[in-house]
């Protein structure tokens, strides 16, 4: 393959401008489709929930549970059909609490969040992988000569997810559907014995509830402990951010792909519940305490367990097989995410290359992240479980902030108590969560400097790229330039002040001054307005106006005032196919310091930064616009 054929291949698909992220031109899919797609990570969780539930909260795992389940069902499921109502794209809550936002705050803000999103999405796959691979390992028939090789096992896990994404979502899909399909089916052959175990040997229920009472006493102390020991239980929420991420896959118009999209939340959740509420019971019941505790046969793998020893060691390492392969495969979800997020936003904000719109070059760099926190952990699970958590409960507050300032904002006065209620429920257990595992905001921390550091790179990076995404004129420009015909188009740049009379005569006699200019009959002033400076690409909006009966102004407004006068002189030469003459004073001061002017706020360092602009833009010197300076 030659590098020009290679190149192709990782950019193809990716728009060049801001529009949706590549990976939502991929071909759509029914809403159940999608739903297991976000699934592999949600439902994979029953692979180590029920141990983590037994070692919280011992005997009490299934009540803790069932507070899990209401939690999700009156808290996190309502705030996330709200999410998705208001960010049909697959924007989630970032975009929501975006728009309260403006100037460099609100982009410093969504690169905090995206800081979160990438822990719990990176997280997510690594840590996703390396349980798989703990699954491997305590499989009877996994030959011993391969004990040992967690990291180079888990590593192939991740390298193995990566080339299904470089094939394309749709191949991705289909995996998720067979996996989700077969694991569901197990689990229900697994659930259905244990329970039918529980009913015809009334004794260990008998035992379970003797040792609630002795250990617990009152109704009412068992449902506070349970209420403490909830947070953390919070994994099980883990598939709610990544079913709004994948919602841009779901077929239909815009209203079709809601529907889907709170059909995905609302079906994903309802099974989760029962599956979670059922294998708390069974485990609890059925197997031994001290199974639980590290270095037990069922730590992180309870069902298994019982798989195992209820069913037999071949249909157990069926269900092995059927774990490993979920486990492995709910990175899937995390990735689409990740594919979703990061060009939506980023490239956008001038904080990545342009090539980041694509999906091939992204799956390159998150597998390769994920090998580099698999190596740094270890691929340890205990050890990313803390910044799992963080990431998962993060994302599900800022949610929940979202949808209740939503519901204020359009006077749902209920609504918006209701959502502050499970707003306040979230907050709490983020911050139990954050204070019994103090690693996670560690983590995840790294993860947003890292973010921040390489978006701000990337923004001085790309400071002479042209901004302008289109530009929209409007007659009475179209009229001037069609009055002026063959002759010279003359452009003064202008910084407005008072807009009189003398202003314009003034800065018209300097410009002669300075450039022995003879011709004054083409002359067209042009101002431009900074609007919001942190925006990177932008529209240009090009407006004509008649001032004092003689001057013609051209009134732009974008985030930058170089990229503007730039982007107009080159679409003038392309409207009139003739080279346009564009005049500057130049600016006072350090340059140095306009030129951090000009990053910060749009303007500064004007007229070097414009003329680099359109060297860079046009790279054939004869067809470049005339830049005058004096």
């Amino acid at each position: 393959m030659t590098t020009t054929t290679l190149r192709g291949w990782m950019l193809k698909g990716a728009p060049q401008q801001d529009t949706a992220p590549a990976s939502s031109a991929e071909k759509p899919h029914s809403w159940w489709k999608v739903m297991c797609l976000t699934g592999v990570d949600y439902f994979s969780t029953l692979g180590y929930q029920p141990g983590i539930a037994a070692l919280a909260a011992g005997v009490l795992s299934p009540l803790a549970t069932l507070v899990l389940v209401l939690v999700t069902l009156l808290g996190a499921l309502p705030v996330y059909r709200r999410v998705a109502a208001d960010s049909p794209h697959g924007e989630g809550s970032i975009a929501m609490l975006v728009r309260l936002l403006s100037f460099w705050k609100g982009k410093l803000f969504v690169l905090v969040l995206l800081g979160f999103a990438a822990t719990d999405f990176i997280i997510t796959i690594t840590l996703s992988a390396a349980d798989a691979t703990a699954h491997i390992d305590e499989n009877p028939f996994w030959p011993d000569t391969w004990h040992g090789q967690e990291v180079l096992i888990t590593l192939m896990l991740i390298a193995a997810l990566g080339a299904v994404f470089l094939k394309g979502f749709t191949e991705a899909i289909g995996i998720a559907v067979v996996l989700v399909g077969v694991y569901l089916g197990l689990n229900v052959i697994v659930l259905g014995d244990a329970l039918w175990q529980v009913f015809t040997h009334p004794t260990v229920v008998t035992d379970w509830t003797t040792a609630l009472t002795t250990s617990h006493g009152s109704p009412l102390a068992m449902v506070g402990i349970a209420l403490l020991v909830f947070p953390k239980l919070a994994l099980g929420l883990s598939g709610f951010e990544t079913g709004v991420a994948v919602m841009p896959h779901i077929k239909g118009d815009l209203q079709a792909r809601i529907r889907g999209g709170k059909r995905l939340l609302t079906t994903a959740a309802v099974i989760m519940s029962v599956f979670l509420v059922t294998s708390s019971v069974a485990t609890t019941v059925l197997i031994p305490a001290a199974e639980f505790q590290p270095g037990g046969e069922a730590n992180g793998r309870a069902l298994a367990y019982l798989a195992h020893q209820n069913l037999g060691t071949v249909f157990g390492s069926v269900y092995d097989i059927s774990t490993i392969a979920i486990l492995w495969f709910a990175g899937a979800s995390a990735m689409a995410g990740l594919l979703n997020l990061v060009p939506r936003y980023l490239p956008k904000f001038g904080m990545a290359p342009a090539w980041a719109r694509a999906v091939r070059p992204l799956v390159l760099v998150f597998t390769g992240t994920a090998f580099l926190i698999t190596w740094i952990f270890d691929a340890d699970v205990d050890a990313q479980g803390g910044a799992y958590a963080t990431g998962v409960l993060v994302l599900i507050t800022s949610a929940s902030v979202a949808v209740t300032l939503s519901a204020h904002r359009t006077g749902q006065r209920a609504r918006t108590w209701g959502f502050g209620a499970i707003t306040a429920v979230f907050v709490y257990t983020t911050l139990v969560n954050i204070g019994e595992r103090p690693d996670g905001v560690k983590i995840a921390a790294c993860f947003i400097a890292a973010i921040i550091a390489v978006s701000l790179l990337s923004r001085i990076f790309r400071a002479f790229e042209l901004r302008v995404t289109r530009i929209d004129a409007d007659p009475l420009v179209h009229q001037w330039l069609d009055e002026i015909g063959s002759r010279q188009i003359r452009l003064i740049a202008n910084e407005p002040e008072a807009r009189d009379t003398r202003e314009y005569s003034e800065k018209l006699a300097q410009i002669i001054a300075d450039n022995d200019m003879t011709d004054q009959r083409d002359v067209l002033f042009v101002e431009v307005t900074v609007g919001d400076a942190s925006d990177f690409e932008t529209d240009l909006p090009v407006r004509g106006e008649l001032l004092h009966h003689r001057y013609r102004v051209l009134t732009l407004e974008s985030s930058s005032v170089p990229s503007a006068l730039a982007a107009l002189t080159l679409w003038i030469r392309d409207t009139t196919h003739r080279r346009p003459h564009i005049y500057f004073e130049w600016t006072e001061g350090n340059p140095v310091t306009n030129f951090a002017r000009y990053l910060i706020f749009g303007q500064g360092e004007v007229a070097p930064v414009t003329r680099e602009m359109i060297r860079q833009a046009e790279p054939d010197r004869r067809r470049r616009p005339h830049v005058h300076v004096g």
